[in-house]
């Protein structure tokens, strides 16, 4: 893999890796700045629609300027889609509130308030987010907050994927709104209810829906109501449970109507004020509604979509199968009342042990009442051999390589290295290792930075040889001591010992009188 994107970017150590892409510290050449570049993995790389539209969003994310989204600066496709973006210093949200710890009051106001005037911004130029989370908020070292991913959800929104995946976004499902659970198009009101559950969050120390499936999650936002905040934290001003209620509102135009309107209710409550906003006394989506179908639109780590096919009428679909997939034997048997079920085991790395890994007739195919449905339970993810051959290539390949064995990377150390950047050093557990499926091996990769060699005293020429061999660029000064041959090295910058990016320059001053 390149370590020069774009004639422009000099990737560094990689600072972050996930389901979709990995994220370096790069160079940027041009400007002399340092940057953060999000590299796509490559098999998301191979579809060309998505790249299409990757290439449309992250044009429109480079065109939001506001001190509380993450700039995006440039994109490019070789060697695989990439973006451009501002380097911030800080965590996200999701690592600060990990451990469930509430925020003070005026902390969580403020943070509400930061992402809902990025979003008023965002909104005014026609760009929705669609997948606000604690993952997707940065707080930076000076305490400020600020937005990233803007445009990629866009991107992932038509990504396809099997339900099978959904067991990787169940952190997303929690903040997915009613109509992005139901399929239906997000608008700017499904950003101020993904911002509800943001808020309700942070003030009370666990989102309001939670399940042990995105399915169930996701069933939650649609048909369950949101618990009211101050039935769990009584101490909250009841300004703040009348926000969360409205921003949870189960039908779009029941909610703020704007981040804007969000925001001003928001600075009242932070400035003990009182607020004039009404909880709407309307109806929810029936319960008694059937859930029929459940599917995955999206996935890769950025965002997810379950899109929940309800009807009023379980009649109207008399001989559409339901989909099982996930749930357990007990509720697949009681949705699936009316059909002859047999059931068999296999071993499943993404479906949880004693969860419906597969079923025949597929979800929504035709079969009349009382035929066969085949269900297939996962036994768990049983083993799998740590691959030969993942020493000595690309980041990239080593990712392939492991999720044909049904491995995933846990986690990836950057060690100083003659080796091309991303290469991989090391693995553990070694090659040959037997490991539960679906679990994860950690990868040591070079980080494209190598010891500065020691050149005082050396002929010039040498010095020159040495370092262009390494990878270094040269500089060279000439300065006269009388105490050293002529044509010989005197200093060096930086000092031999520490290391430095291959690529970057060396400076060494030769002695000449």
């Amino acid at each position: 893999m390149s370590t020069l994107l774009g004639n422009r970017y000099q990737l560094g150590q990689m600072i972050g890796t996930g389901g979709m892409a990995d994220v370096y510290l790069a160079q940027d050449t041009r400007l002399s700045r340092e940057v953060a570049v999000k590299l796509l993995r490559s098999d998301l790389a191979k579809d060309q629609t998505f790249v299409a539209r990757f290439r449309k969003e992250a044009l429109a994310a480079a065109g939001l300027s506001h001190p509380g989204i993450v700039a995006v600066y440039d994109s490019g496709e070789e060697p695989a889609p990439y973006i451009v973006m501002e380097l911030v210093s800080g965590h996200t949200l999701r690592e600060l509130i990990h451990g469930g710890e509430r925020l003070p009051l005026d902390r969580a106001l403020q943070i509400g308030i930061g992402v809902l005037e990025a979003l008023e911004y965002s909104h005014q130029r026609g760009i929705v987010h669609r997948d606000i989370k604690p993952a997707n908020i940065m707080i930076t070292s000076h305490g400020d907050v600020k937005v990233m991913d803007f445009g990629i959800a866009r991107a992932m929104d038509d990504l396809g994927a099997t339900l099978t995946s959904t067991w990787n976004i169940v952190g997303t499902a929690q903040y997915l709104s009613p109509e992005q659970a139901l399929g239906d198009v997000a608008g700017a009101q499904s950003d101020i209810y993904s911002v509800g559950c943001l808020l309700f969050e942070l003030l009370v120390g666990r989102p309001p829906f939670s399940g042990e499936t995105p399915v169930s999650i996701a069933y939650q936002h649609v048909s369950a109501t949101a618990p009211l905040a101050r039935e769990i934290a009584p101490e909250l001003p009841e300004g703040v449970e009348v926000a969360l209620a409205v921003a949870l509102a189960k039908r779009p135009e029941d909610r703020y109507q704007s981040a804007q309107s969000m925001l001003e209710d928001l600075v009242k409550i932070r400035a003990g004020q009182t607020i004039t906003t009404k909880v709407a006394k309307k109806p929810l989506i029936s319960r008694g509604s059937a859930l029929i179908a459940a599917g995955v639109l999206i996935f890769a780590g950025a965002a997810a979509v379950l899109a929940l096919n309800l009807t009023s009428s379980v009649e109207s679909i008399t001989n559409q199968v339901p989909n099982v997939v996930g749930l357990t034997e007990s509720e697949a048997r009681a949705i699936l009342g009316d059909y002859k079920i047999t059931i068999q085991h296999a071993h499943d790395p993404a479906i949880p042990k004693d969860r419906i890994a597969s079923q025949i007739p597929l979800a929504t195919s035709s079969a009349p009442k009382g035929s066969a449905v085949v269900l297939t339970i996962s036994d768990g993810p049983g083993d799998a051999i740590v691959p030969d051959g993942l020493i000595g290539i690309s980041l990239i390949d080593a990712r392939a390589a492991l999720a044909a064995e049904g491995l995933v990377i846990a986690r990836t150390e950057a060690a100083p290295s003659e080796q091309s950047q991303g290469t991989v050093l090391s693995v553990t557990p070694e090659a040959g290792s037997t490991i539960t499926a679906g679990s994860g091996v950690i990868l040591t990769i070079a980080s494209g930075e190598v010891e500065v060699p020691n050149l005082i005293g050396i002929e010039a020429i040498q010095a020159k040889t040495i370092l262009i061999q390494t990878g270094f660029l040269v500089k060279e000064f000439f300065d006269y001591d009388s105490t050293q041959p002529n044509g010989v090295v005197i200093r060096q910058a930086p000092e031999a010992g520490t290391t430095q990016t291959i690529g970057k320059s060396v400076t060494i001053t030769i002695n000449k009188p």
